[in-house]
């Protein structure tokens, strides 16, 4: 699905982060991000078959750009060293649940689900967790969901204690105390410049879709 120039120019990049290097290969980088921009395409294009509201967006709409914000950061490299799409309904600029692919020498994967939502949206996940707690479970627990997601549900965050609220014997707690609901897949290089990967990754996203489907609803 990508090109391997497309993973070696990331590669050089992490090893020449500095703007002179990039503006000298700025075409190596238009390349990439072209071959980037064509491999979201198609995963949209493939997860509007199962989710169809995700067919009006186009891989501009999803994918961020590769200058990072180092206004509060210690780390002042200018530059992403991968290249990242949330395909979420309304594009990268909505907060709420959806799809990410992330291409990374070494560290690319397919995620999904709700990075980290806004205290009122977090509010209402947790009590639709623990309105429909068994809705959950059999989301969380099916065989489909375990296959492709052996880590299970990744909170980001996670409380020491119960939210306000909640009780510690709650049998939902493990998940009440997330502040964030993410699940991924890891792909290696070899399998993202794979002929058959985008076929891979679209059957990921599915499996992401209870999942996404459950806590775009709790927040509606």
């Amino acid at each position: 699905m990508l090109q391997s120039s497309t993973l070696k120019f990331l590669k050089d990049l992490k090893k020449n982060n500095n703007k002179p290097w990039f503006d000298e290969n700025r075409k190596q980088y238009e390349s990439a991000k072209a071959d980037f921009y064509l491999a979201v395409d198609k995963l949209i294009e493939g997860i509007a078959k199962f989710d169809e509201p995700i067919g009006t967006l186009k891989a501009k709409d999803c994918a961020f750009r590769i200058n990072r914000d180092v206004r509060f950061s210690k780390d002042k490299s200018p530059y992403k060293t991968n290249m990242g799409a949330s395909i979420t309904q309304g594009g990268k600029k909505i907060n709420g649940a959806g799809y990410y692919f992330h291409c990374e020498p070494g560290q690319s994967f397919a995620a999904g689900g709700f990075y980290m939502p806004e205290a009122p949206q977090l509010a209402k996940i947790r009590q639709e967790i623990d309105y429909n707690f068994d809705e959950w479970k059999k989301i969380v627990e099916s065989k489909t969901f375990k296959k492709y997601f052996t880590n299970g549900i990744e909170g980001i965050e996670t409380l020491s204690r119960p939210p306000k609220g909640y009780d510690e014997n709650n049998p939902a707690i493990e998940f009440l105390k997330m502040k964030g609901f993410i699940i991924s897949r890891p792909f290696s290089d070899a399998e993202l410049q794979d002929k058959n990967i985008q076929k891979e990754i679209i059957k990921t996203f599915e499996a992401m879709k209870p999942l996404i489907d459950f806590l775009n609803k709790a927040v509606e």
